[in-house]
């Protein structure tokens, strides 16, 4: 990813010094498990560890592969330049590179999880915050992107919360599902490297041993992870939808914090634009197009091919690395977000009342009028309100048919606002806990 939208600490796994260090770490501990095995000889094992404050050269290995062909090969050989050709020589007994190229992977996609799920934890403070700052906050609620009822600006933070809640749940299963080791040897028989090498590998690095893998990892548990990664950055979006258009010049209901000396566009000086959540919307456009090639490499040929170990190379960091970039855009964007109450009053009386005509239906049938014929009393008088800028209320009030049924201060009744808000706290206790 480029570093316009990369943070230091996500690239670093990444980077090719840090893949190099876990490769040296899975077979100087493999030479550990074999020497206690008896495999090796115990000083072949302990010169290997000669090598672990080497910072290896990777210009080096990129050298040494442009006559190999094969990267893990190029690294036993710069290796062995560091311990010597004869301590070296029981390095990856009874390994195939896939061994150590897909635990590598697995090591670096769960730290990079763990990265992202402290990312959302950013994210969760700051929808928590600005939920219980604006949990009274009247404003319209919207479908089809139009006026339909009121709820509160809380409420609208507090159902990202719960969602964001849900993706971190969902990542921390992801990154247990994906934190498993393989060091079992060709086609993963275990026919030349013992289990019990494995298992202390996949222990030393914070895995679990795969159950059963054929040459590599299955990459069914890697299609989960980016997947997850997807409805993450789909969740990205969704917040970052709503504050466009809550900052549309129409609405303007809340706006991207605007610095000073922060400037919209190069023609037009009055320009106060969303730039921010927009971008979000093209992050997470990035990070779900890793998901189908992350499905398709499901499907590999009998033990192993590697068609898969191109789109992985790609994929990971992209994905990994843009998602970590707008977790945190995300959460500074919600932390300054600048919130107008008025407007919101002011957009929801923009149609004078009209936000009620459910509550007057509901009242017409309890009054014993037919469904049919309360929904068509409310609809005539709610077209006034919209053809001709009427106040539905008086409307109402000025209607025989309706105060046939409803006295007018029954229908004044239903003009109060906290009806729609009584239920506010009884949300946020399930969002957030009773004693939140």
């Amino acid at each position: 990813m480029i570093p316009r939208y990369a943070r230091p600490e996500m690239t670093a796994i990444w980077d090719p010094s840090t893949r190099f260090r876990i490769w040296f770490e899975i077979e100087a501990h493999a030479c550990d498990a074999m020497a206690e095995l008896g495999v090796i000889p115990k000083a072949n094992a302990e010169a290997v560890w000669k090598a672990k404050d080497v910072e290896f050269d990777v210009a080096r290995i990129d050298e040494i592969e442009a006559v190999t062909k094969h990267d893990v090969i190029a690294f036993l050989t710069h290796l062995a330049e560091h311990v010597g050709a004869d301590e070296a020589r029981f390095v990856h007994q009874g390994m195939t590179s896939s061994d150590v190229l897909d635990t590598c992977l697995n090591v670096q996609m769960a730290r990079a999880a763990d990265i992202l799920l402290a990312d959302i934890d950013k994210v969760l403070a700051a929808l928590k915050r600005r939920a219980y700052e604006h949990k009274d906050t009247v404003r319209i609620g919207r479908s089809h992107g139009i006026h339909a009822e009121p709820t509160t600006m809380g409420l609208t933070f507090a159902r990202f919360y719960a969602e964001m809640d849900r993706n971190k749940r969902r990542l921390a299963a992801a990154r247990a599902e994906i934190a498993t080791g393989a060091i079992s040897g060709a086609v993963g028989t275990f026919a030349n490297i013992d289990p019990r090498v494995e298992e202390h590998v996949c222990k030393m690095l914070g895995l679990t041993p795969e159950p059963i893998s054929t040459q590599v990892i299955p990459r069914d548990r890697h299609a989960m992870f980016f997947a997850t990664l997807g409805v993450i950055a789909s969740s990205i979006e969704n917040v970052a939808i709503e504050i466009r258009h809550m900052q549309r010049t129409e609405v303007l209901e809340a706006e991207e914090f605007f610095s000073a000396g922060q400037k919209g566009s190069s023609a037009m000086p009055h320009k106060r634009n969303p730039v921010l959540t927009e971008n979000l919307t093209g992050l997470a456009r990035l990070v779900r197009a890793c998901v189908i090639p992350a499905l398709e490499n499901v499907a590999l040929w009998h033990e192993r091919d590697i068609s898969h170990s191109s789109v992985e190379r790609g994929i990971a960091p992209d994905a990994t690395v843009t998602l970590d970039f707008a977790l945190n855009r995300l959460a500074g964007v919600i932390d300054k977000l600048v919130i107008y109450p008025e407007t919101m009053l002011n957009n929801m009386n923009k149609f004078k009342g009209l936000v009620m005509s459910q509550r007057v239906l509901l009242a017409l049938t309890q009054a014993g009028v037919s469904r049919e014929d309360s929904y068509r009393l409310v609809q005539r008088n709610a077209m006034k309100v919209w053809e001709q800028g009427k106040d539905f209320k008086q409307e109402l009030l000025a209607d025989p048919d309706v105060t046939a049924a409803l006295s007018p201060a029954e229908i004044e009744e239903k003009f109060d606002l906290g009806y729609h808000t009584k239920h506010v706290d009884t949300i946020f206790a399930r969002v957030f806990g009773e004693t939140a």
